[in-house]
């Protein structure tokens, strides 16, 4: 597949490319970092539903499970027990900004390896955990594997990727991560039905697996012409640039990959500098994308799907099979965003997507509230309980192919050299930081708000697709080094970016569009 492409941005250049099957391979390959974080989020929602695992470690909260007059709102509300989960997420919200700095001095690749590793002893203390501080102190280095994971992974794709294919390239990662919670639930399936403590332990010690996959992927790597340059290997560079776009012509290419390198060298506090007016644009969309995409409630779903089953009154086999179902959907409808990003955009998908999470998540607050009301004790038939499975996955889908893929695309894609590192950092640690807080307060949220917990989310749906609809231009088609046109053309953002930042004079400043 060769040729350029036509940017909707005046202004914007044409490169020469093909479709190599070495970007494929090495696009395809860096994916694998998705799985780590993918596979977390599908295992512990599982785990933390098995009575092996609560017997042993939540006792309280098993017996409280095990009442029959319990509150179904309430039947897995422990603080403890969400600190089991939640505890990954503040270690890589941390970890994600010590990421920045490695990522950028000795290249994306060894971040990835780094975080495979951290994730590789992390898997190792759960599944030979023996008590509470082994569980938390595993959950801990598996928060770090999946800060430096999210930090490099989608900037790498994002940097590899020729700019009409960015967007489906990028969307791999989201593929991975959910094909790493598809892999999960179906352990957790299989593993819930064995006897004894072996079957908890099988489902995160299996977590190894994809830590290997992602160490193995970063050795054989090839590092990004971006990042080569930045590094001062400027003929390598060059070189790897001909090698992924398949033509010996990429001068302009490269030349505009020199001058961003050139220009972030004169940054020399990539964080003090990100809080310029000038990067106003990236520093608030790296800051509200992740915080809205944690915001949609999707996480309530991942984390606690089994959990979330049982307190519908579904048994702990049927929770598990449904939690798979709705995983496996979920992986369907992110091919969707793969195979749609770079022909319709990425507004066509946010603005559809939220649309339809906000309808169902509105349906499903109503439903549950009409069985349960406020008290939480009355029961739902098997129809009922069937029609809120499938306005679950009604909402999956939504997520799936919009505010899941192109949370992570989206920010990767649109800042400068000089502080794409930084943002990166920025979009993971926001994204950690409330991941955290949605997984240790839900349950006691659902404890309390009950039914309503569920109008909470599709508020922020609302108002998130609204933010999308004002403020997020357009940025399919468009290489990564000549994102600044596309905010300058915006009828908001273009009051914050100078001129020589984009490289254009006055006269074709008339020619602005909206």
């Amino acid at each position: 597949m060769a040729g350029g492409f036509v940017s909707q941005t005046p202004g914007v250049r044409n490169y020469n490319y093909k479709l190599t099957p070495k970007v494929f391979v090495t696009c395809f390959i860096g994916a694998f970092g998705g799985l780590i974080f993918g596979y977390d989020l599908g295992i512990s929602g599982g785990v933390t539903s098995m009575e092996p695992f609560l017997e042993k470690f939540f006792p309280y909260v098993h017996k409280k499970m095990k009442s029959a007059h319990e509150n179904e709102y309430c039947r897995f509300d422990s603080q403890l027990l969400t600190l089991f989960t939640s505890s990954l997420y503040v270690a890589a919200l941390v970890s994600s900004l010590f990421a920045s700095t490695i990522t950028r001095v000795f290249g994306r690749k060894w971040s990835m390896f780094l975080g495979g590793f951290t994730f590789f002893i992390g898997s190792a203390f759960n599944g030979f955990a023996q008590n509470i501080a082994m569980l938390l102190i595993g959950r801990i280095l598996l928060g770090f594997g999946v800060g430096f994971a999210n930090q490099s992974v989608p900037v790498y794709l994002s940097e590899m990727a020729p700019p009409n294919l960015r967007g489906a390239f990028n969307n791999g990662f989201q593929v991975a991560i959910i094909f790493g919670i598809v892999v999960a639930t179906i352990i957790n399936y299989f593993t819930a039905q064995m006897k004894g403590n072996i079957g908890w332990r099988i489902s995160l010690g299996l977590a190894c697996v994809p830590a290997v996959m992602i160490m193995i992927g970063a050795v054989i790597l090839p590092d990004t012409p971006n990042s080569l340059i930045e590094r001062g290997f400027t003929e390598e560079a060059k070189e790897m640039l001909q090698s992924i776009r398949g033509t010996s012509e990429v001068d302009e290419e490269f030349q505009d990959l020199v001058d961003a390198s050139e220009e972030s060298k004169q940054v020399k506090h990539p964080w003090k500098n990100i809080l310029l007016p000038r990067y106003r644009p990236q520093l608030i969309m790296t800051c509200f994308i992740p915080f809205f995409q944690q915001l949609t409630g999707i996480n309530v779903i991942t984390f606690y799907a089994p959990v979330l089953f049982q307190t519908l009154g579904f048994g702990s086999k049927a929770a598990l099979l449904s939690a798979m179902v709705t995983g496996i959907i979920e992986l369907l409808c992110t091919f969707v965003s793969v195979f749609t990003v770079d022909r319709f955009g990425r507004r066509v998908l946010f603005l559809q997507g939220g649309i339809q999470m906000l309808i169902s998540q509105i349906a499903i607050g109503v439903m549950i509230g009409v069985k349960f009301g406020v008290a939480g004790t009355g029961n739902i038939g098997k129809t009922d309980a069937n029609l809120i499975v499938a306005l679950i996955c009604i909402y999956v889908a939504g997520f799936a192919w919009s505010w899941g893929p192109l949370g992570w695309l989206v920010p990767s894609e649109i800042s400068p050299l000089e502080i794409r590192s930084a943002a990166q950092a920025i979009n993971v640690a926001v994204n950690m930081f409330f991941t955290f807080l949605v997984a240790q307060l839900f349950l006691t949220m659902l404890c309390h708000m009950k039914f309503g917990l569920f109008f909470f989310f599709a508020v922020f749906v609302f108002i998130m697709t609204i933010f999308i609809y004002m403020l997020l231009p357009e940025t399919k088609n468009v290489p990564i080094e000549e994102m600044n046109r596309v905010w300058k053309a915006h009828w908001f953002w273009g009051r914050f970016i100078p001129d020589e930042a984009v490289g254009i004079g006055a006269a074709e400043m008339t020619h602005k569009t909206v």
